[in-house]
C-alpha cells in the first residue's frame, strides 16, 4: 500500500529541490507499459487565489514517447493550451521525428495499483463549442450531458446503445473548461470502457472541444 501511496504522484528533482505532481486518478488501466520515454511535468501552483500551471519539459526528446505528467488539480482551461503547443511542436518537427512515437497522459490505476497511461497523440483540441452535425457528449463539473439531455454517468452506456439511428452516427466528447484535469482523464478513461453495440456507432476519437 505505502507503494501505491508513492505513485499516485510523481517526484521530480530539480535544482536540488523536491517537486510533487499529484497523479489523477482511475480504476483500470488502459496501456501499462512504455519504453524509450521522456517525461513531461506541469504544476500545480497557487499564488494566492490564481491557479497557473507551470511547464518543465527540459528532459522530453522529440523522438521518443512524450508521458505528461499533469497535476490532477489545474482546472482543463490551463491545461489544454500547453498541450496543444507540446502536440503543434511535435507534429512539425522535421529533423527528428519519429512515426512510431506516441503521446500519454499518465495517471494511477487505483484497482491494479499501478501507474498507467492514456494515449492522446492523434487528439486535435479546439477551445471552443462543436458547430459540426454528430450527437455531442458534454462533461461539466456536476453533470453530464447528451444533446442537452441530462444523463447519468453510470447509465450513458445503455443510453448510447439505444438510441434510434438511421445512418452512421458519432458522438463527439466536449469538456467544461473548469473542470479539474483529473475529472478529465476519469471521464476519458470511463469512455474509453464504453462498448457500444452497434457498427454505425462510434466516437470521435480525433477531435475534442473545450469551452
Amino acid at each position: 500500500m505505502k507503494y501505491f501511496t508513492l505513485i499516485t504522484f510523481i517526484m521530480l528533482f530539480s535544482c536540488g529541490n523536491k517537486e510533487d505532481v499529484l497523479l489523477p486518478k482511475a480504476a483500470t488501466t488502459i496501456v501499462k507499459n512504455i519504453d524509450d520515454l521522456s517525461p513531461i511535468y506541469l504544476f500545480f501552483r497557487a499564488n494566492g487565489k490564481d491557479t497557473t500551471a507551470e511547464l518543465n519539459r527540459k528532459n522530453s526528446i522529440i523522438s521518443t514517447n512524450w508521458i505528461l505528467n499533469i497535476d490532477r488539480r489545474l482546472p482543463l482551461r490551463l491545461v489544454i493550451p500547453h498541450v496543444i503547443k507540446l502536440q503543434q511542436k511535435k507534429r512539425e518537427e522535421k529533423a527528428h521525428k519519429n512515426e512510431k512515437a506516441e503521446n500519454y497522459y499518465s495517471y494511477a490505476d487505483t484497482i491494479g495499483k499501478n501507474l498507467a497511461f492514456i494515449p492522446f497523440t492523434n487528439v486535435y483540441y479546439k477551445m471552443e463549442k462543436p458547430t459540426k452535425e454528430g450527437l455531442k457528449i458534454c462533461f461539466y463539473k456536476d453533470r453530464l450531458e447528451v444533446n442537452d439531455s441530462v444523463v447519468s454517468k453510470l447509465k450513458l452506456e445503455e443510453y448510447l446503445n439505444n438510441i434510434k439511428i438511421e445512418y452512421e452516427t458519432t458522438f463527439i466528447l466536449c469538456f467544461d473548461k473548469n473542470i479539474s484535469y483529473g475529472s478529465y482523464i476519469n471521464s476519458k478513461v470511463f469512455i474509453k470502457n464504453i462498448k457500444l453495440n452497434k457498427k454505425e456507432l462510434s466516437f470521435d476519437e480525433n477531435q475534442e472541444f473545450i469551452f
